[in-house]
């Protein structure tokens, strides 16, 4: 993060008309990060005739597979919202490109130079965007995502637990790792055991890189609300380790666990909740915040 600090943000915005409408306006962003990396995303804003600034900031961030969410539907909530793709997503992948499967386990035995250092920074310097425009409210800045993104919702609020006012983490992945490797045989984590059948004499390494970036060991640093969701028979992030997550959390914190969902993590009855978490601690103009 100190090495990130050094790095001109290099912001670009260029409006989408194309994707814009009458009342949301569509961006197209850029910035740089760790590596010479350019990183590149979705920025939603309401148009002002319709919601007026200031706005309340929200990171949406993806999931292992998935690409960058195009946030329009935050934003007509009055979110100045975006979603971010960190490197080897869709629009960030020219200079690196693991692939999928093969993030998880790339530079895997040196921390210094394993995968997820530069994933991370990246979505972190997604919240240095939002604080530098000028119609956000950098008091009020959220995350959320599910699945990778409920990581990155961890790490984004513990890396920015100065700027991070909420976060909602979904299903999170990339938390007690290790452990998850052993108690399920699904993608993403059968990335490591697949590596460790390759080079068994590299698992102390292998334990000591997935340490450092843990989500479990990120929690403590978190001062914000969050709000986790798990399913209870997720058999690709194992709720164990989402439990697990919950108890390293020493801020303000809700757990909603879903008896009889999978991966999903309840999303169809949490997602109301997820809005109306946000809408509490960010206070949008244009949510309906329930009592």
């Amino acid at each position: 993060m100190a090495t990130a600090a050094r790095i001109p943000l290099g912001p670009s915005v260029d409006a989408i008309a194309a994707r814009s409408t009458e009342a949301v306006e569509v961006f197209e962003i850029g910035y740089d990060s760790l590596d010479g990396v350019r990183i590149a995303g979705w920025y939603c804003v309401p148009r002002r005739e319709h919601i007026p600034p200031p706005y309340p900031g929200l990171l949406l961030v993806p999931g292992y597979i998935s690409e960058p969410t195009l946030p329009k539907s935050w934003a007509k909530l009055g979110y100045a919202a975006v979603g971010v793709a960190p490197r080897g997503k869709l629009r960030s992948n020219r200079q690196y490109n693991p692939g999928y499967p093969g993030l998880l386990v790339d530079n895997v035995v040196d921390r210094n130079t394993y995968a997820y250092r530069g994933f991370y920074v990246d979505a972190a310097r997604a919240v240095d965007f939002l604080r530098n425009r000028p119609e956000v409210d950098r008091a009020r800045i959220g995350v959320h995502g599910s699945s990778q993104g409920g990581a990155l919702t961890i790490t984004t609020a513990a890396l920015r637990a100065d700027a991070i006012a909420c976060g909602a983490a979904g299903a999170p992945y990339l938390c007690g790792m290790m452990d998850a490797a052993g108690l399920t045989h699904s993608y993403p984590y059968e990335e490591i055991n697949e590596y460790l059948r390759l080079y068994p004499e590299r698992e102390q390494a292998v334990r000591e890189t997935l340490n450092y970036f843990d989500g479990i060991n990120f929690a403590p640093l978190i001062r914000c609300p969050m709000q986790i969701n798990i399913g209870l028979r997720d058999d690709v992030c194992p709720p164990e380790t989402g439990f697990a997550l919950y108890d390293a959390l020493g801020c303000e914190k809700t757990l909603h666990p879903y008896p009889n969902c999978a991966h999903d993590a309840g999303s169809h009855w949490e997602a109301p909740r997820i809005v109306e978490f946000l809408a509490r601690h960010l206070q949008p103009a244009g949510a309906l915040v329930r009592a």
